[in-house]
């Protein structure tokens, strides 16, 4: 049993205007929904994808606007990296962001992978990262100042800060089945990262960095980092052994939980690092119009009777 690579990022805005802004007219992601936070439905909660809005290609915000900024540390998750399709797109993209003033880095190798690191403006780490054109299910969003061979295609991997990586090793092989492939020095030349892989066939979205820093202070989580990072299993029956192989393991775990566009299990896998498992299905087409979606503010049915309500607490954007 193995978990088929990245469902979703979730991260955490103070300025979601502003977030709206960066990663639909910078970036060119499609909103592919709007709703709220279903544990908190003060919050937006937006959902930024590929045209389809495919599992793999989906990073989400939380909006908190009374939350302070993110304290970077170790025990966290530090980073998302989505795919670009060759060296000429990581060159259009350090162009792109100069002109637009997005901070960014230089192009730089980690362990044969050529990535380009930048940041979002409330300082997001992101990274983009040159798949050489692997194979990618979903279909882009077209942009007009984005050429479609350069968009974003998914993810690629996410960066993973550690203070025990003897602990998470035991925990990524013997709990949640994943292969180690190798190390090398992280891109800062202070730092060994290594490479996990969560199928043994590879694919898109399926690695995972993992960053030994036990000599940073811990995170605090706040506007600019990561909440959790969720992976993804075909249906629910299949979530459903993960969660007694995890609960089994002597991890806490969550129940299922129905988030109507797919189903959901949470576990901590540390402090700081918050895992999900999440279904492929259905989807966010299951209750718009695939050419109308992230248009207006969706709630799932267990939520609608409160809709005056939640748009009452919410500020228009």
């Amino acid at each position: 049993m193995n978990l088929k690579g990245i469902h979703h990022v979730t991260a955490v805005s103070a300025k979601i205007a502003g977030n709206l802004e960066f990663f639909t007219d910078v970036l060119g992601l499609r909103l592919v929904k709007k709703s709220v936070n279903q544990d908190d439905v003060s919050a937006y909660h937006l959902f930024y994808a590929d045209k389809l809005g495919t599992p793999g290609t989906d990073m989400t915000f939380f909006d908190w606007p009374t939350i302070g900024s993110e304290v970077r540390g170790t025990d966290s998750i530090s980073g998302t990296a989505f795919r670009v399709a060759s060296r000429e797109a990581l060159v259009f993209w350090k162009e792109r962001f100069e002109r637009l003033s997005v901070n960014q880095g230089e192009v730089g190798l980690f362990a044969g992978r050529e990535l380009l690191p930048f940041e979002d403006y409330e300082g997001q780490r992101l990274y983009l990262v040159n798949d050489q054109e692997s194979d990618y299910e979903g279909e882009i969003w077209p942009h007009p100042e984005i050429p479609a061979e350069y968009s974003l295609r998914g993810f690629y991997s996410v960066v993973m800060s550690v203070p025990d990586i003897n602990e998470m090793n035991r925990i990524y092989t013997h709990i949640l089945g994943f292969s180690k492939l190798r190390e090398d020095r992280w891109i800062d030349e202070n730092t060994t990262g290594s490479i996990y892989v969560t199928h043994p066939d590879g694919g898109p979205g399926t690695e995972i960095w993992l960053l030994d820093q036990k000599d940073l202070p811990r995170a605090r989580l706040g506007a600019g980092g990561v909440h959790h990072v969720a992976f993804r299993v075909t249906d629910a029956e299949e979530q459903l052994a993960w969660l007694r192989q995890i609960r089994e393991s002597g991890l806490p775990v969550s129940q299922q939980i129905d988030r109507f566009w797919f189903k959901s299990i949470y576990f901590r896998v540390s402090n700081g690092i918050l895992f999900e498992i999440a279904t492929d299905g259905p989807g966010f087409a299951v209750d718009e119009d695939p050419a109308a979606l992230g248009e207006s503010l969706v709630l799932p049915p267990f939520l609608e009777h409160r809709r005056a309500e939640i748009e009452e607490g919410l500020v228009p954007i």
